[in-house]
């Protein structure tokens, strides 16, 4: 449930797209998206501003624009009606902007008004300026079988005509069309190129828009800082080094890295895949950082785990977001470090900065980490009092919240009370929830009314439900869930199923049958599945298996101390004490270092962690004596009991 995409809201998802529709730079008429329509104005102004189109008209005229301007698009449309019966017939350059309306507010509706009103006021024929606005129109309503049509009927075509057509296309993903109007094409330009590079990014054909980013190198035109945009989209989606590197070399030699915007962006694809020290190498180059390229930094530090660092950044920022401030909360959660992730959640809203829906999400899973009821009851109160209407991934994690924390009741009345329950993350919180408190049954009828309501099941339902069955030992159930995976719901079991498989049959000690999944995997176990197996034998005492399933773990991951532990352990029960030192001399021979286990005790509103033989805490020697107090009762209490008998 921790918000681990900071960085999606930096420049939102169509931010990359307008790179691929660069203002043309001859024709001054209507722009949409970058392609003008071919015409020039009357006047030789942009359509995008009534100014210049409200001199010298009629009052009718001038009223129909006012009401553009003002944002009231229906009233203007409907006005149109009235123009008609007073035999006033608007020139090509109002109707074009009254279609650039309806295409930037999406308004299909009032969009096709306009097209009716040009057929019924004797325009059958359109000329080229208002046929591009209407396939743009149509295009970015998502009608691509209007504007296709009229595409087609076009008498005249210009550039500006193919590439509204590439566009719409390109926007609504369709890149089989897009391909077969692109191979039509009888000329393009950078624009071209452009849409179909960014076109194949955005859906991950990542070799088709290397492909396309080759040819438009190796033929005449020139390329763009749009066309580099593009291809900064594949290096993103394949976490390329060597490819994001070449490209930041080809925007630094072409001039383009003063371009805050795509400077941001290679600055974003280096720590999407933790490459912080070119990251910070460019960032501290930057000329001009706005607040999107601080955010990417403190998102992208915040993420690999550096939050010292990502907390000095965020420190410096002359300027903060919503989204900086939720980076940091989410670094702090997914690092382990609750408590400062509250106490900056409780700085951000003192300062009256909104949380957004991520800001929540993560927050709540700071309390759940750390089992804090009351933070958690604080933040809820929040939510309501401002009247924030949660989504599905904060309503989860209420629920996981509440559950982690105790109330097990209170998330179910959560879930309870929600009126739409067709996502899935929803039902499997709760199906986990109940899992981690034993409910193996109710968990079970939880997945029957999932599969009655209509919402079907994902990996994630059947691990938490296998997880369920292991915990409360319903060992046939869970077998018959393993089995409905791709009997009734086609989802082929992976490692993770494996291991809960593994562990819901080796805590019932059916250890022939562990044995014989794992001959039956159809790949080679991973370290999920040994840790299972090497958790159980720790459970059940079974050295044989233990030993084998160790030394399988620490093949692959010999810097992780989960295997020298368990081993250990395995050995400490059966008293093996030479064994656990051999375990332990190997584990400081390879430098591994078991990670510190914590505790949380909350004392009059403040929280106080512990770890084992802890002596940093400022009331170590009241609390020592008070330990010391309690065993010497422990110890009566058993003699006590020995001379009872």
């Amino acid at each position: 449930m921790v918000y681990d995409n900071a960085a999606i809201q930096l420049r939102g998802p169509d931010a990359l797209t307008s790179f691929t529709t660069p203002p043309a730079k001859k024709e001054p008429a209507v722009s949409f998206s970058g392609y003008n329509s071919g015409e020039e104005s009357h006047n030789n102004n942009s359509l995008s501003s009534p100014k210049s189109i409200l001199r010298r008209r009629p009052c009718t005229v001038q009223s129909l624009l006012s009401l553009c301007s003002q944002g009231h698009l229906t009233r203007a449309v409907e006005s149109l009606d009235l123009l008609s019966r007073k035999g006033l017939r608007l020139d090509s350059q109002i109707l074009a902007f009254l279609l650039d309306k309806c295409a930037n507010s999406k308004s299909l509706k009032e969009g096709r008004r306009v097209h009716l009103h040009l057929k019924l006021t004797g325009r059958k024929h359109l000329d080229t300026l208002l046929s591009n606005h209407l396939i743009h129109m149509y295009c970015k309503c998502g009608d691509h079988v209007e504007a296709r049509q009229l595409f087609d009927k076009m008498s005249t075509r210009n550039l500006y005509s193919w590439n509204n057509m590439l566009s719409g296309y390109a926007r609504l993903g369709m890149v089989k069309p897009a391909r077969r109007l692109f191979d039509k094409m009888p000329d393009r330009d950078v624009v071209s190129w452009n849409t179909m590079i960014m076109a194949y990014a955005k859906i991950g054909y990542a070799v088709e828009a290397l492909r396309f980013y080759k040819e438009l190198r190796r033929s005449s035109i020139e390329f763009s800082e749009y066309s580099l945009a593009g291809v900064l989209t594949v290096c993103e989606k394949l976490s390329e080094a060597g490819l994001t590197r070449q490209i930041h070399c080809q925007v630094l030699v072409s001039g383009f890295l003063l371009n805050v915007v795509l400077s941001s962006t290679i600055v974003d694809v280096y720590a999407k895949y933790g490459d912080m020290g070119d990251a910070r190498r460019l960032f501290d180059e930057m000329p001009t950082r706005d607040v999107l390229a601080w955010t990417t930094m403190v998102s992208g530090y915040a993420k690999w785990g550096a939050m010292d660092l990502a907390c000095k950044l965020f420190d410096a920022m002359p300027e903060k977001n919503p989204v900086s401030w939720t980076s940091l909360i989410a670094g702090y959660t997914r690092n382990g470090m609750g408590h400062k992730a509250l106490e900056l959640f409780s700085k951000m809203t003192s300062l009256r900065v909104k949380p957004d829906q991520f800001t929540f999400s993560s927050s709540l899973c700071a309390c759940a980490g750390i089992a804090s009821l009351k933070c958690g009851k604080e933040i809820h109160g929040c939510m309501i009092r401002t009247g924030f209407r949660p989504n599905t991934i904060v309503v989860s994690s209420l629920i996981d919240m509440y559950s982690k924390c105790g109330s097990l009741k209170v998330g179910q009345k959560i879930f309870d009370i929600m009126g739409n329950k067709q996502d899935v993350v929803l039902w499997n919180t709760m199906i986990s929830a109940l899992a981690q408190h034993g409910c193996g049954k109710e968990a079970i009828k939880m997945f029957t009314d999932m599969e009655t309501s209509a919402v079907k099941p994902d990996r994630i339902t059947f691990i938490v439900i296998l997880n369920a069955c292991s915990h409360s030992g319903l060992v046939q159930e869970g077998l018959l869930c393993f089995e409905s995976m791709t009997s009734d719901h086609n989802i082929s079991p992976d490692q993770e199923h494996y291991a809960c498989l593994i562990d819901l049959l080796g805590r019932a000690r059916c250890f022939d049958e562990v044995m014989n999944q794992l001959k039956k995997m159809p790949y080679n176990a991973d370290s999920r599945v040994w840790n299972s197996v090497l958790g159980i034998c720790r459970i059940h005492g079974n050295i044989e298996l233990g030993e084998t399933a160790a030394k399988n773990l620490i093949e692959l991951e010999p810097e992780s101390s989960a295997a020298y532990v368990l081993l250990s352990s395995i050995y400490a029960s059966l008293g093996r004490w030479k064994s656990v030192q051999e375990v332990r001399q190997l584990m400081n021979e390879r430098h591994v270092r078991k990670e510190q286990s914590l505790s949380w005790l909350e004392v009059e509103k403040k929280q106080h962690t512990f770890a084992v033989a802890d002596w940093l805490h400022p009331l170590k020697e009241e609390i020592y004596s008070v330990l010391e107090l309690l065993a010497s009762h422990m110890e009566d209490a058993d003699s006590l009991i020995e001379v009872g008998r």
